[in-house]
């Protein structure tokens, strides 16, 4: 639960940035500028998400004994975050951000005379190698190699279904079919980047064949579930995207006027809990938000940037990310209610508060959006 609560930080600009970059890409407004409106909307939130979470484990009482360096952690993480996704745009926003928090927290360790030892270098150096080859291989992946490696892919027209739908406004800008290309990323994907990463790190570590197989086995019989329900919520998703039911509910929140700003962030959060990504929310929202801002004389860039904002809140419910944590961590199935349960509350807060940051921003504080 505390980790489902802790993902609320860094969802917006995950997988190097992939959720902004797909947004600029759907809506066609300028990347930097949506980087730096997300950025100035999360940052708030991520500022005091470290305390939040020591208040949610343990109390006030618990929260009081180590504030300063929860409070030098937010600090640490949200002040790279907004500075690197206003001046140097998504990609790095929350790699660099979750780099200066752990650098902070580690001051204050020392600081206090509490700074890990007992290790040698060679260890520490061994126990970091996994987590080293897995960043570095997802940044050659994200950048370097992706349009080589991009060649590979296999794309297929689905049958029955590709450009058989029309998209209709308000929910797109005119009227177009409706793609539906399945793409096979098998080399482009940065899963792919992650087996290898998994690979190497094995030999690093000096596992055996034998031994690489049996953890491969088990970690696949333990995911295997959660496989099964994510492609059941995925294809939910698909139905209810090529249904139309998904635009109706985008169109019930766009005719709330006023409040707009308010229920624009609900709305990217409805999308994360119902797609299970950032990305596919603001696949299937944004340009909704542009549209309906553009008609409301609001600002579409901040609109925008709220569904993505917005959705990361919803990162915490979605039911693929319950049963990932559920499967990971081998809990039984009444558990996942217990679990949903749980971050529902702390999600419907959030969502709020990021609904009122860009109500602040659109009628408070204008000269601020980006």
């Amino acid at each position: 639960a505390i980790c489902l609560l802790a993902n609320t930080a860094p969802v917006a600009f995950g997988s190097i940035g992939i959720p902004v970059a797909t947004l600029a890409v759907t809506t066609g407004l300028p990347l930097d500028r949506l980087s730096a409106g997300v950025g100035r909307i999360c940052a708030p939130v991520s500022l005091f998400v470290p305390a939040y979470l020591i208040l949610v484990m343990s109390g006030w009482k618990g929260l009081r004994g180590v504030l300063p360096a929860a409070a030098l952690c937010g600090a640490a993480f949200a002040g790279t975050q907004f500075l690197v996704s206003n001046f140097m745009g998504p990609q790095l926003t929350d790699i660099l951000a979750s780099m200066a928090a752990m650098g902070a927290l580690l001051l204050v360790i020392r600081r206090r005379g509490r700074a890990p030892s007992g290790h040698s270098g060679r260890e520490i150096a061994l126990a970091w190698a996994p987590y080293l080859l897995l960043v570095t291989l997802v940044l050659l992946w994200a950048k370097p190699l992706q349009t080589e490696l991009g060649k590979s892919d296999i794309l297929v027209n689905w049958p029955s279904l590709h450009n058989a739908i029309q998209r209709m406004p308000p929910v797109v800008a005119r009227p177009a079919p409706y793609a539906a290309v399945y793409k096979f990323t098998w080399l482009s994907a940065s899963g792919t980047a992650c087996l290898i990463a998994a690979v190497l790190a094995s030999m690093v570590a000096g596992l055996s064949l034998a031994q690489f197989g049996r953890v491969l086995r088990h970690t696949a019989k333990q995911l295997a579930l959660a496989e099964l329900t994510l492609a059941a919520v995925l294809g939910l998703a698909f139905l209810m995207n090529y249904s139309g039911a998904t635009g109706t509910l985008g169109l019930a929140f766009a005719a709330t006027g006023a409040m707009f700003p308010f229920f624009s962030a609900m709305l990217g959060w409805l999308g994360v809990f119902l797609t299970g990504s950032d990305t596919s929310a603001n696949a299937l929202f944004g340009t909704l938000q542009v549209v309906t801002a553009q008609k409301l004389g609001m600002n579409p860039v901040l609109m925008a940037a709220s569904n993505s904002a917005g959705g990361v809140m919803g990162k915490m419910i979605s039911l693929t990310s319950i049963a990932v944590a559920a499967a990971a961590t081998s809990l039984k199935r009444d558990d996942e209610a217990r679990l949903f349960r749980f971050t529902l509350k702390h999600s419907i807060f959030l969502a709020s508060v990021i609904g009122l940051l860009v109500m602040f921003y659109a009628y408070v504080m204008p000269g601020w959006a980006p």
